[in-house]
C-alpha cells in the first residue's frame, strides 16, 4: 500500500479524489461476461517504469511469480555452458517460474535444468506437464519453483480436457500454497498456457473460458492467475477484461527480446487477488547480464515477465489488489 503523507491534504481534493476512484470502480463492475470477441480491451493496462535490471526476490513477506517462454528449450540449450548459467541465473531471481515451450523428447532436460538452478545452494523443485502438441514439434509446461517458499496443493495439478481439441496445447493448472507465513498462507492457482501464434486472438477467448472453468472448479480458491505466452498484445485481451475485474497486470510496451512486441501476460482478478502488491515487470535480460541483444537472444526470444504477491491471505471484500507502481521497472 501507499505511503501516507504526514499533511493531509485539503478536502477538495479528497472529495475529487472519492469520485474519481468511485466512477473507475463502478465502470469495472459494470463490465459484461466474457465472450470470444475482437473488439479492443476496455481497460489499458499499466504504464512502464524507467528500464533497470530486477534484484533478487529476498523479501520474506512476498512472492516474486514470473513467466518465461524459454524458446525451443532443450538439448541444444543445455549443451551451452554460458545460457544454461544465465538461464539458471534468471530462475534465482524468483520464487516461481511458469516455463513454456520445453521442447525435449529426452525427460532428463528439466531435471538437469534444475539441478544446475540448486548448484548453488538452492531448494528449487518442480511440475511438468506432458508433452501436448498437434504436430511432431511438442511442448511441455512446467513450473519451477522454491520448495522452501511454495508447496503445492495435492490433488490441484492437471491438464485442460480439451475433448474439442480448441487449443493447440492444453493449459497446465497447479495451485501452490506460501510456506512461512506470518498469517494464513497465500495460495493460489495457476494456469500455465501458451497459444498458437497463427491462431492466437482465437485461443485467448478459449483461455478466458478455461479461466471462468478454472475458478469454478476451485470454488474454495478466489486467487486464479493465468499467466504466459499468449502472442498477443493487451488490447487483444477482451475476451478477458470482459471479466470483470480480471486485467493482465504485466506493464504496457514489448516482451520480446527484440524490444517490438507484446506477448507475455499475467492476468488476475483485481477484485478477488488481493495480495498483488502492485510490483510487476519486464525481466530485462540484456541490462541484467550487461549483454547484447545478439547474446541475449540465444537465452530465448522473449522476456521474462513477473509480479509480485504478499505471502499472506487478504480476504477483505472490500479492499482492492494494489494500483500498479508507476515506477516498477522494466
Amino acid at each position: 500500500m501507499a505511503r501516507r503523507k504526514n499533511q493531509q491534504p485539503s478536502w477538495w481534493i479528497a472529495f475529487a479524489l472519492l469520485v474519481m476512484g468511485t466512477m473507475t470502480l463502478l465502470n469495472k463492475l459494470q463490465l459484461p461476461s466474457v465472450e470470444t470477441v475482437e473488439q479492443p480491451a476496455s481497460q489499458s493496462p499499466p504504464t512502464a517504469g524507467t528500464a533497470k535490471p530486477l534484484p533478487p526476490a529476498a523479501s520474506s513477506d512476498t512472492l516474486r511469480i514470473a513467466s518465461f517462454n524459454i524458446q525451443v528449450f532443450g538439448q541444444s540449450k543445455m549443451s551451452n555452458a554460458v545460457v544454461i548459467e544465465r538461464l539458471a541465473e534468471i530462475v534465482r531471481q524468483f520464487d516461481l517460474v511458469a516455463i513454456q515451450e520445453i521442447r525435449a523428447q529426452d525427460q532428463a532436460v528439466l531435471p538437469n535444468f534444475v539441478n544446475i538452478v540448486n548448484a548453488r545452494g538452492g531448494d528449487y523443485q518442480f511440475l511438468i506437464s506432458p508433452r501436448l502438441g498437434r504436430t511432431s514439434s511438442m511442448e511441455q509446461y512446467a513450473y519451477v519453483y522454491r520448495g522452501s517458499r511454495l508447496e503445492v496443493i495435492p490433488g490441484s495439478v492437471f491438464n485442460v480436457d480439451d475433448p474439442k481439441d480448441l487449443l493447440h496445447r492444453e493449459p497446465f493448472v497447479a495451485s501452490f500454497r506460501a510456506r512461512g507465513a506470518k498469517g494464513i498462507p497465500f495460495s493460489f492457482t495457476l494456469i500455465n498456457a501458451h497459444t498458437d501464434p497463427d491462431e492466437a486472438e482465437w485461443e485467448v477467448g478459449q483461455l478466458a473460458q478455461v479461466y471462468q472453468f478454472v475458478a469454478n472448479f476451485h470454488r474454495n480458491e478466489d486467487d486464479i492467475i493465468l499467466l504466459g505466452d499468449l502472442n498477443v498484445d493487451h488490447q487483444k485481451l477482451s475476451a478477458f477484461t470482459r471479466i470483470p475485474m480480471v486485467a493482465s497486470i504485466v506493464p504496457a510496451g514489448p516482451t520480446n527480446t527484440r524490444g517490438t512486441k507484446q506477448y507475455d501476460h499475467i492476468l488476475i482478478d483485481r477484485l478477488d487477488t488481493t495480495e498483488f502488491t502492485g510490483n510487476a515487470g519486464v525481466f530485462n535480460m540484456e541490462q541484467f547480464f550487461q549483454i547484447s541483444q545478439e547474446e541475449a537472444l540465444l537465452l530465448s526470444d522473449h522476456q521474462p515477465v513477473w509480479a509480485e504477491f504478499r505471502t499472506i491471505e487478504s480476504r477483505d471484500p472490500t479492499r482492492m489488489a494494489s494500483p500498479e507502481n508507476p515506477s516498477i521497472v522494466r
